[in-house]
């Protein structure tokens, strides 16, 4: 019976910032397993449709060079991102890097085994300094329970890492993920609560990536 195998890789950093005045910056690609594998990069624009739906379309504005990487065993390269197009002086461009292992390129030829190619994707940001991000929230209450709708009326993104309503000092629900919020794009997300939330006004507090919160009132109907 065929087994199934894949190459074990990381990439640093995770999430790449950039600023307008960066031509390159470095990526670090390394080789966890004990084969050698050979991986290939793709540069997607990154965009949200006003519902938060990603939406990836591929771009020449950025090149990874070489867009091929042949790594050895416990193997590691490190390369080079480069901004081919100008920086916008307000807006934040965001992109996806997507680095994916290419299982037919390094195989035995004999190999009875099936390959499953592995993928990574990273956020890529160049951001000039007048861009931020602007978020609202508010909160809804339904049969199915209790939702933050946050919205980004910025120019920079946002990532939601948590989000609590409270009642005073009693938290009711909660919310615990990573969801980016690209400007003009709006998320619904679901909060978990131990029991049902009474309608009335409480407080949404959220905090970001960057450990930074805002506070919302809100009515719950």
């Amino acid at each position: 019976m065929p087994l199934a195998e894949a190459g074990v890789f990381s990439v640093t950093p995770v999430r790449i910032h950039m600023t307008p005045k960066d031509r390159a910056v470095a990526v670090t690609l390394v080789n966890e397993g004990d084969s050698p594998i050979v991986l290939q990069a793709d540069l997607n624009q990154w965009s949200q449709k006003p519902d938060g739906t990603d939406v990836l379309v591929l771009s020449e504005d950025l090149i990874l060079a070489p867009p091929i990487i042949k790594l050895a065993p416990k193997g590691r390269q490190v390369v080079r991102l480069a901004l081919l197009r100008p920086a916008d002086a307000s807006q934040q461009l965001t992109y996806r890097l997507i680095i994916r292992e290419i299982p037919e390129a390094s195989a035995p030829k004999n190999n009875i085994q099936v390959p499953i190619a592995l993928a990574l994707s990273m956020p890529v940001f160049i951001t000039p300094p007048p861009a931020v991000r602007a978020i609202t929230c508010s909160a809804t209450r339904d049969a199915s329970g209790v939702s933050a709708t946050c919205a980004n009326g910025g120019s920079a993104y946002a990532q939601i890492r948590e989000i609590f309503l409270k009642r005073g000092d009693k938290v009711e629900a909660s919310f615990e993920g990573g969801p980016y919020l690209l400007p003009g794009a709006r998320k619904v997300i679901p909060l978990k609560a131990q029991q049902t939330v009474a309608a009335g006004a409480a407080q949404m507090v959220v905090s970001f990536d960057d450990a930074k919160t805002q506070s919302f009132d809100v009515v719950l109907p």
